[in-house]
């Protein structure tokens, strides 16, 4: 039987964990340890919040670390006394060093969510959405120094038909890993799985999204807006900005819907605004604001938010 000590923070971790745990209950793998990151300021109120993986466990009675560093030593004393056969990595978001990737029998495997040698780094499941990629997935990969650069032990593909949100594909993508974790890893244990050396000429890099990408440029088409609001809901947001009675309102566009510029207006110029909807013309294409999120309030329709000051807006063009 496998002994698998397992490092996961963000959602996508948490299937993997969670079928994990499953298997160790069914006697078909020993899961002898987890570990995530520190609980983190989050919110208005900067309260300590768990990472997904953090609070599953708590949810669960699941005893986990919770590492400052994985290589200040604390991590790697621990793991040299319960001896594993993997270290399991998904969505840790920390580089580990040498002397931890050489620690465990069969090596550290990480599943990272792309199709390497594209979309290495931090970010490749929002990446994938916002260049409307045709094909998302999933890859079990050796760990070594560098980043994403490890041969690849498995890939599984997952196809894309352009209305997947970011948020909801990365829990997909987990769910997908999940299915195939025990056989990968006895595989790679049997030497069913020998690797195969990524084509480092192909690679692409992501990193970690900024506030800043979520700023909506009506320069650019209709599609490639939709396709950043599914990328970047729910953070950080597709932001927009307008006037509304001589006051600058910032909001949230998480629904849209792609439409024609019948009247040929200056992208950013606002087409349509009655109850049939809100409509914003793009570089190529319009957009309907189908859904919005004002600040400090819930979602609601665009056309709804228009209330009682369509006569104003019309024509009138975005911040």
């Amino acid at each position: 039987m496998l002994k698998v000590y397992f490092l996961g923070s963000g959602p996508i971790a948490v299937p993997v964990l969670k079928k994990l745990v499953e298997h160790s209950r069914n006697g078909l793998v020993e899961l002898v340890g987890a570990g995530t990151q520190p609980d983190r300021p989050a919110g208005r109120k900067r309260q300590l919040m768990p990472t997904p993986v953090g609070a599953f466990a708590a949810e669960n009675g699941l005893e986990i670390d919770k590492y400052v560093s994985l290589n200040d030593g604390s991590c790697q004393a621990k793991l040299e006394k319960l001896r594993p056969d993997f270290v399991l990595v998904v969505s840790y978001g920390q580089l580990l060093k040498k002397p931890l990737l050489e620690l465990p029998v069969y090596g550290c495997v990480n599943i990272h969510a792309s199709l390497l040698p594209r979309y290495r780094g931090a970010s490749p499941i929002v990446n994938a959405v916002v260049n409307m990629e045709r094909a998302a997935g999933v890859c079990f990969m050796d760990m070594e120094i560098g980043l994403d650069c490890g041969k690849v032990y498995k890939t599984i593909e997952y196809s894309l038909n352009g209305t997947e949100y970011a948020e909801t594909l990365e829990l997909q993508l987990g769910d997908i890993a999940a299915e195939h974790t025990l056989q990968t890893l006895e595989d790679i244990a049997s030497g069913k799985l020998p690797g195969r050396v990524q084509d480092h000429a192909l690679a692409t890099m992501t990193t970690k999204i900024k506030k800043s990408d979520g700023i909506i440029d009506w320069q650019k088409s209709a599609q490639a807006i939709e396709a950043a609001v599914r990328a970047y809901t729910p953070w950080p947001g597709a932001a927009f900005k307008l006037m509304i009675g001589g006051e600058e309102k910032s909001l949230l566009l998480t629904r849209a819907e792609i439409v024609e510029n019948t009247l040929n207006a200056e992208p950013g110029t606002i087409i349509q605004a009655d109850r049939k909807g809100w409509v914003v013309a793009c570089g190529a294409g319009a957009l309907k604001l189908v859904e919005v999120l004002p600040q400090g309030k819930k979602p609601m329709r665009g056309a709804d938010y228009l209330n009682g000051c369509r006569d104003s807006l019309a024509g009138q063009k975005m911040i």
